[in-house]
């Protein structure tokens, strides 16, 4: 038998993810899979963070922040993606305000101090984006505020206010002070969440808010994509259609979970997932190039419209050709 090739593979436990950790999946032929948890958290050093040690080609395979991603591709590095998209997240509940203030909707914020995880953070380009294509508000009025630093670098837009402050902990206390009027982040601060400190979504029913805009846009905003290392593309060019099929094994495995009521923790777990399939006429998950193309196009167009990347370029050049007709 011949000898098999290690694939190192960073990726977040998610629940569609735990095929990786339980070994249920089945690897590219000729390859054995090294499974990684590597977080991404704001509150973790970059020298931990997934998507930097990716860059320094550390890991074969890797979850991937989708801006970061646009931008390194537009910059020629050397990793290329495949359309695998395991995290997905809607702006409008990402956004926070004080609970006694009087904001409401993303044109309350004009001239206000918000904060995000760093601007290029995926959530942060979704939600400045869908500020002014979706709700006509520019999101060049807004002074931001960033928490952590930026990956990829870039120069910021003429006239628009960026400033760090770090402190992405303690930005549940700048809030309750009055020293920020809000936060757009994809991982609250655990004061938030947790209820210690008090914070309340932009908008008074996120949910339905979430769902017309699902039926505006017709997606679920992509977040994260998986990238893998060009020089493995480079010398096994079918792997990307293997990696991408092992993907959707996962998937596969992972939604066969909530045929178990009680699979979750969660008491209404298996009413709340027949609602999300009523709620939703296609799969919000779904992988693939051509179901999540104009998904793509939208993340192109906001990180041009923000000084993230030069130029616009075809959703076709971020991935492996192999992997187009998906």
């Amino acid at each position: 038998m011949a000898e098999q090739q290690e694939l190192i593979l960073a990726i977040e436990r998610y629940d569609r993810h735990f095929p990786f950790f339980d070994g249920t999946v089945t690897p590219p032929e000729g390859f054995e899979l090294k499974v990684m948890q590597v977080g991404q958290s704001a509150n973790l050093r970059d020298g931990t963070k997934r998507h930097n040690r990716m860059l320094k080609g550390e890991f074969d395979v890797a979850e991937f922040s989708m801006s970061s991603y646009v931008m390194a591709k537009g910059r020629g590095m050397p990793i290329t993606g495949i359309p695998v998209f395991p995290r997905r997240l809607f702006s409008q509940s990402q956004m926070w305000v004080h609970p006694d203030s009087n904001l409401w909707h993303p044109r309350d914020l004009v001239g206000k101090k918000v904060a995000l995880s760093s601007f290029q953070t995926t959530l942060s380009l979704l939600a400045k984006g869908d500020m002014k294509f979706h709700y006509g508000v520019p999101w060049e009025g807004i002074h931001w505020l960033s928490t952590t630093e930026e990956k990829v670098k870039f120069k910021a837009k003429e006239g628009v206010k960026i400033d760090f402050i770090g402190d992405y902990e303690n930005l549940g206390n700048l809030l309750k002070t009055g020293e920020i009027d809000a936060f757009f982040l994809p991982h609250p601060p655990h004061s938030v969440v947790s209820g210690k400190t008090p914070a309340r979504r932009l908008f008074a029913d996120p949910k339905a808010e979430e769902l017309a805009y699902f039926k505006a846009v017709g997606d679920f905003p992509i977040m994260h994509v998986v990238a893998i290392r060009q020089e493995l593309i480079d010398r096994a060019p079918w792997l990307a259609r293997a990696v991408y099929d092992m993907f959707n094994q996962a998937k596969d495995i992972a939604e066969s979970y909530y045929e178990d009521p009680n699979w979750a923790r969660l008491a209404w777990g298996r009413h709340d997932y027949e609602e999300e399939r009523k709620l939703f006429p296609r799969d919000p998950w779904e992988n693939g190039f051509r179901r999540n193309k104009a998904n793509i196009e939208r993340f192109i167009k906001y990180s041009h419209d923000q000084n993230l990347i030069d130029a616009i370029y075809p959703p076709e050049n971020l991935f492996a050709k192999e992997t187009l007709d998906t």
